[in-house]
């Protein structure tokens, strides 16, 4: 029996220290991650934003929502895979209701 897809959300505070491009490679590997692995219905760019605290010295991030389903054990993968790249400030990923 397959296993039922759920709805995820992934969010990601970028570094901005590396400059826009690093940015966007970052925000292109992890939305080809997310599309070999599961189904990616959107991402959505908040941008640069002032974080509340600072984070490794930095002052802003850049934001970034993934939507997408997948079988359970993905979402803990990717947690994986982002808490160990360089250039990713904070991550999180929740289950969408």
């Amino acid at each position: 029996m397959a296993k039922a897809m759920e709805n995820y959300e992934a969010v990601m505070v970028l570094s901005t220290k590396q400059g826009e491009d690093a940015v966007k490679a970052l925000i292109e590997k992890f939305s080809a991650i997310i599309r070999d692995n599961a189904t990616l219905e959107s991402v959505d760019e908040w941008g640069k934003r002032t974080l509340a605290y600072e984070i490794d010295d930095e002052t802003e991030g850049y934001y970034v929502l993934f939507n997408f389903n997948s079988v359970p054990s993905f979402p803990v993968e990717l947690e994986r895979r982002m808490n160990i790249t360089d250039g990713i400030l904070r991550s999180l990923v929740v289950t969408r209701v």
